[in-house]
């Protein structure tokens, strides 16, 4: 606006007017507090009731007042509120002239865009994800192959080990571990982008678990578990039979070694739970055999040198057993970092750990001894003639004992050749010897 704006603005007119607008546009103003100001400038406070008539016309006429000067400011401004108002409508319809055009381009550009990229796009991303499903579908494919293969080498190298009208390969037992283990690198490995992920909904391979890998990893964890159930040396065996079954038992250990569970264990914390468990049965089983045999011939002296006899050769059992483990490193495990199975210098240390030991054979005579105290005191409460034969053979029974744990603790003679027989010798059993007549003698009182 023109002139009409500073008279706008400013409510400046003409003629003088007694409102007061400047009261009226103060940002502060109060209509409730007006109203009562002007009340009571025109009636007594005191009055009762109070004349409202005289405050509302003045209100009244205040707007009338108002209302005329609004009339008069629009028709002196008429021409300028006019032009003003055409101005503003040519610059809007410029303005949408300008806009129509931008918008034209624009739509224009975006239907270029999508059909030279969007749609492409589209297309390419449909693409994308039939390239994505192919590669899984080769990946799982290799995957599925890879175990169809290594099944069907489990299932020769098995023959190799249990082959009728052949010579039994013993080692076999350990190529089919290592085989097992690379199946159970792919198929616990089920996470997304791993090797094994969907392997477990595939028809072939769940027939493969099923009908070949558990069965046959059965029959090579109970193979090698019978190999060191079975494993003893008679005196008579020859040095390269001692071999032979040194080697065997290599085998046995190895494989439980390999198969022992991995999945879900700290690698500080693994232990090879198989082994340790066939050779804690070993021991145990000839312990358990060795008391009871012994047991029973302190009742029936006569029968004490060939119960003691049997019982030196359980020990030289497990002292071979102790030999091989001392020489045997741990094998190299695919499913565990180096540092794990390296930890160890020898297949011996996790046995020693397990039973609290430093030694097998101080082992076998110390939990024997612990047995046999009990059983010694049983026969001297039932008392008779047992008891009183025993107590009167009381030296010679100790001195058997005696010979029988310096004997028993020596290694077997196939096991012993030079160096080892010397440092076998050197070796001093006094307090073995020591617990083991004290847990019979002692008692016989």
């Amino acid at each position: 606006m023109t002139s009409a704006e500073p008279q706008a603005s400013g409510i400046e007119l003409d003629e003088p007017s007694y409102i007061d607008y400047e009261a009226f546009l103060s940002p502060d103003f109060s209509p409730t507090a007006f109203a009562n100001t002007l009340v009571v400038s025109t009636n007594n406070p005191n009055d009762t009731p109070l004349d409202l008539s005289t405050p509302l016309s003045r209100v009244l006429f205040d707007a009338q007042e108002v209302d005329s000067h609004i009339d008069v400011l629009t028709t002196r401004s008429a021409v300028p509120l006019l032009e003003f108002t055409q101005t503003q409508n040519q610059a809007s319809k410029r303005i949408v002239s300008e806009l129509d055009t931008q918008l034209k381009s624009l739509n224009d550009s975006y239907k270029q865009l999508e059909k030279e990229v969007i749609d492409k796009h589209a297309e390419a991303d449909e693409v994308r994800h039939v390239a994505l499903r192919l590669w899984e579908t080769l990946r799982l494919g290799r995957s599925v192959g890879r175990c169809l293969q290594l099944g069907r080498q489990l299932e020769l190298q098995h023959s190799e080990l249990n082959g009728p009208g052949t010579k039994v390969d013993h080692e076999a037992i350990v190529r089919c571990s290592y085989t097992i283990l690379s199946l159970r690198e792919v198929l616990d490995n089920k996470a997304p982008g791993e090797e094994g992920h969907g392997l477990d909904k595939v028809h072939a391979i769940r027939a493969l678990q099923d009908s070949v890998i558990i069965p046959l990893e059965r029959s090579v964890r109970e193979t090698a578990e019978k190999i060191v159930r079975e494993f003893y040396i008679p005196a008579n065996m020859t040095f390269s039979q001692g071999e032979e079954a040194r080697a065997k038992l290599e085998y046995a250990f190895t494989t439980l070694y390999l198969l022992s569970p991995t999945s879900g264990i700290n690698p500080e914390r693994w232990a090879p739970r198989l082994l340790l468990t066939a050779l804690d049965t070993f021991i145990r089983s000839s312990l358990q055999t060795s008391i009871t045999s012994l047991s029973r011939s302190l009742g029936q002296l006569p029968s004490l040198d060939r119960a003691l006899s049997e019982v030196t050769l359980k020990c030289q059992n497990v002292i071979a057993v102790e030999m091989i483990l001392r020489e045997s490193k741990p094998p190299n495990h695919p499913l565990l970092p180096v540092s794990t199975t390296h930890k160890q210098p020898s297949l011996i240390q996790p046995l020693l750990a397990h039973l609290e030991t430093g030694s097998l054979a101080s082992y076998f005579w110390r939990t024997m001894a612990g047995s046999l105290a009990t059983r010694v005191q049983d026969i001297v409460h039932r008392g008779g003639v047992v008891a009183r034969t025993l107590k009167s053979n009381k030296a010679n029974v100790g001195d058997a004992i005696r010979q029988a744990v310096l004997k028993g603790s020596q290694p077997p003679a196939a096991f012993t050749t030079g160096k080892k027989k010397e440092k076998a010798a050197e070796v001093n059993w006094d307090r073995e010897v020591a617990v083991m007549v004290g847990s019979v003698t002692n008692n016989l009182r």
